[in-house]
């Protein structure tokens, strides 16, 4: 089995399969997309206990298991269902142990590649919670250790309990919180950035014109980005990436996600989707040369200051241990 640093620059990021956005897919339609990235050549697959409360997982676990040497699999635990049925954050040992072995039966393996700490419990010294992912890999149950959303001193405390292999963290033209100091630190310590979110939420996708549309339960319509107040203002600036796009022949998400891979050597992106078309072309962004003069140009598009409205309301923003821009940002 591949480590992450072996795996392709773009993986799939199951979620949307199962959570979070809608409409989402039937099962059939799920699995049917899940082989499909796998012929298409994907070989990095991220799921999480979290997504549809196990119901990714149990996706995954029902769909091609019976292809398990054919990808690196990622899955997350430390953020699940709470005692009242809502999610909740909980990086305690024992709980982190449990959701493991839960998380080994629904995706029907015996060991995960990679396992992320979803979010960091603040009620918890982040070491006595990798120092339970440690035991897992003691155990064989898990190979490698991640962390997701956390800020580059967290790193450094958990990477002294045991080497992390990959910090999971939003990032996108859009959502630049990493460039503070996170991918940074994951140069300089050999840790694979993973990029999650990296078209956007969709938005650089250029496909979504009026996020009011969307399904009730879909998390966007609760992202302030995604308002009335400041859609049509980030909208707006989609207009130049277009021409852009147009001009190197590929889509604007392409052009999004080849940016993301120009950023550093550490960074692989995970985007995900439902449609089968779209999985393709997001493979083929590896693929894409952008010049520097491309890059840049991007970067002076779409940033923390040309964007309009915060990455997540304040209880949320509150959750994440990440350096951040601003106390909005």
């Amino acid at each position: 089995m591949n480590t992450l640093k072996d795996t392709r620059a773009i993986g799939l990021g199951c979620m949307n399969l199962s959570h979070a956005y809608g409409p989402r897919p039937s099962e059939e339609d799920g699995i049917k997309l899940l082989n499909a990235a796998l012929d298409a050549g994907y070989d990095h697959l991220d799921t999480a206990a979290l997504y549809g409360f196990g119901k990714n997982e149990s996706l995954l676990g029902r769909g091609i298991m019976h292809r398990r040497d054919e990808f690196y699999l990622a899955s997350k635990c430390g953020m699940f269902k709470g005692p009242d049925g809502k999610r909740a954050i909980d990086g305690r040992p024992d709980v982190i142990k449990e959701t493991c072995e839960a998380a080994l039966q629904r995706l029907n393996t015996e060991v995960i590649d990679l396992y992320y700490l979803h979010r960091w419990d603040k009620n918890v010294p982040i070491e006595d919670s990798v120092g339970a992912m440690a035991d897992l890999v003691k155990e064989g149950k898990v190979r490698e250790l991640g962390l997701s959303e956390v800020s580059a001193d967290t790193l450094r405390k958990a990477h002294a309990v045991h080497p992390i292999a990959a910090v999971q963290t939003e990032y996108s033209l859009w959502t630049r919180n990493a460039e503070i100091a996170v991918i940074k630190a994951c140069e300089e310590m050999g840790v694979t950035f993973v990029a999650f979110s990296p078209l956007a939420r969709g938005y650089l996708g250029a496909k979504l014109i009026d996020p009011s549309r969307l399904p009730e339960g879909d998390i966007r319509r609760q992202m302030p980005r995604f308002t009335t107040e400041h859609y049509a203002k980030n909208l707006a600036l989609l207009e130049p990436m277009k021409t852009l796009a147009a001009e190197h022949q590929v889509t604007v998400a392409q052009l999004a996600l080849a940016w993301v891979l120009h950023r550093s050597p550490s960074i692989v992106a995970i985007p995900g989707t439902t449609h089968i078309q779209h999985m393709k072309d997001n493979l083929a962004a590896a693929d894409v040369k952008l010049s520097q003069s491309v890059v840049d140009e991007l970067d002076r598009l779409i940033n923390k200051d040309t964007v309009s409205g915060p990455r997540y309301g304040k209880a949320t923003l509150a959750e994440i241990d990440t350096e951040m821009f601003s106390e909005t940002d």
